[in-house]
C-alpha cells in the first residue's frame, strides 16, 4: 500500500490479460472494451489504454463525455457513444471522429442537420427485448430509408447496428438473436450496409456462439469479474483487476456481551478482539453486507460485525495477533485467498458489476 487510507489497486496487467484471453475465446473479428462509468470504477483511461494492449480494436462509453475524456487523454482508438441527454450536442462528438449511438429518428435528424464538417458515423441501437433505449421495431423500416437517403446526401454514414441481450434465458437471447437480426436485413434492404453488427456483452460473448456477429462488447469481464452469478471470474481463465485495501486503524479488546457499531445488532458471544477500519458506505462498500461480509487480515479472512457505518468497518479478529497498521484486503483476487467481488456482490443481495463501480472518490485509485 501507499500512504493511502483507502486504496483501489488497480492491476492493468490483468485487464491486458483478460482481453487477450476472452478474444482467443470469442474469435470474433473485433473486440470493443467498454469503459463506461470510470471504467466500471477502475479509472476510465487505465482501463481503455490496457484493453487496447489486449488487442481491443473499439472502446465503448455510455455518454459523450466520458468519451471525449479519452480523446483529451490522448487515446485515438475508435470509440462509441450510446446514451445521449435529450439536449445533448453532439457536435463535440463529431469532430472528435466518435461514434454516435442512434435510439430515435429525433437522433438521427439532430446528428445529419449540424454540418460541422466532418460526416458524422453513427451506429443504429435497435430495441431487441430488453425495453430501454433503442429504435422500436415499428420504426425500422421508415428510420433506415431516412438513414439511407441521408447518407446518400452525404449527410451521415451508418458504420454498425447493435443492441443487447437481456440474459434471461436461452430461449429469451435466442428471441433477441432473430429480432436483431431481422433489424439487421431490414438495414440491408433500405440499401444500408452496416460494417459492425454487435449485440453480446461478456455473457453472450462466451454462452451465445450465435449471438457475436461481428463484434463483441466486453464489460465486467475485460475487469477479471464474472457475468454470471453461479460463476467466478477465476471460471473463465480471468484476474480481477481491482484489489481494495486499507489499515486497521484500531485494535480493541472486548468482554462478552459487548455491543458494536449501530443498534448493536451484534453482541460478542466471548471475549474477542475487534479491529477498525476506515471504509464504509461512503466509499462503496454496501451497507445491506452488515452482518455478512468478511475481510482479510493478516493472512486469514475475518468477519464483519455490526452495521456498516459511513466511514467504517468493524471486524472480529477474534483471539488472532492483529496490530494497528496491518493491510487489510476487503476484496482482489480469491485466489490469494481474499474476498472476491463476487463474494460482496452475494453478500449484498446484488452484482460484482455494483460493488466495483461503486467504489467511491475518497478511495485512492492507484497502478
Amino acid at each position: 500500500m501507499t500512504g493511502a487510507t483507502r486504496e483501489a489497486v488497480i492491476d492493468s496487467d490483468a485487464i491486458t490479460a483478460n482481453v487477450s484471453r476472452l478474444r482467443e475465446l470469442v474469435g470474433t473479428d473485433h473486440t470493443m472494451v467498454v469503459v463506461k462509468a470510470d471504467g466500471y470504477g477502475h479509472g476510465a483511461v487505465r482501463a481503455a489504454r490496457a484493453a487496447l494492449d489486449g488487442g481491443a480494436d473499439w472502446l465503448g462509453v455510455a455518454d459523450i463525455d466520458e468519451a471525449l475524456a479519452l480523446r483529451a487523454a490522448g487515446i485515438t482508438a475508435p470509440v462509441l457513444a450510446w446514451l445521449h441527454d435529450p439536449f445533448a450536442d453532439f457536435a463535440p462528438a463529431i469532430a472528435e471522429s466518435i461514434d454516435i449511438g442512434i435510439s430515435t429518428a429525433d437522433q438521427l435528424e439532430q446528428v445529419a442537420s449540424l454540418g460541422v464538417g466532418a460526416v458524422p458515423v453513427i451506429q443504429f441501437k435497435v430495441e431487441t427485448g430488453l425495453n430501454r433505449n433503442g429504435l422500436a421495431p415499428d420504426d425500422w423500416e421508415r428510420v433506415f430509408a431516412r438513414a439511407a437517403e441521408l447518407e446518400r446526401r452525404g449527410a451521415l454514414r451508418v458504420r454498425g447496428v447493435f443492441s443487447h441481450l437481456s440474459n434471461t434465458s436461452p430461449d429469451a437471447d435466442a428471441a433477441a438473436v432473430e429480432s436483431f437480426s431481422r433489424a439487421v436485413g431490414l438495414a440491408g434492404a433500405a440499401g444500408l450496409a452496416p460494417e459492425l453488427r454487435h449485440l453480446a456483452s461478456t455473457a453472450g460473448a462466451v454462452r451465445r456462439p450465435e449471438a457475436r456477429f461481428d463484434l463483441v462488447r466486453l464489460g465486467i469481464g475485460a475487469y477479471g469479474l464474472s457475468p454470471f452469478a453461479a460463476d467466478d471470474g477465476i471460471d473463465l481463465g480471468l484476474r480481477p483487476a481491482m484489489t481494495l485495501t486499507s489499515r486497521v486503524a484500531a485494535v480493541r479488546r472486548v468482554a462478552a456481551g459487548a455491543g458494536v457499531s449501530y443498534d448493536h445488532v451484534w453482541r460478542a458471544d466471548r471475549p474477542t478482539t475487534l479491529a477498525l477500519v476506515p471504509l464504509g458506505y461512503a466509499d462503496g462498500l454496501p451497507r445491506a453486507a452488515s452482518g455478512q461480509a468478511d475481510v482479510w487480515i493478516g493472512g486469514a479472512r475475518h468477519p464483519v460485525r455490526g452495521r456498516i457505518a459511513m466511514d467504517q468497518i468493524v471486524v472480529d479478529v477474534g483471539e488472532s495477533a492483529v496490530e494497528v497498521g496491518d493491510r487489510v484486503v476487503v476484496f482482489g483476487d480469491p485466489a490469494h485467498g481474499y474476498p472476491s467481488a463476487d463474494d460482496w456482490g452475494r453478500w449484498s443481495d446484488s452484482i460484482n458489476y455494483e460493488i466495483v463501480t461503486r467504489i467511491g472518490p475518497r478511495v485512492t485509485r492507484t497502478p
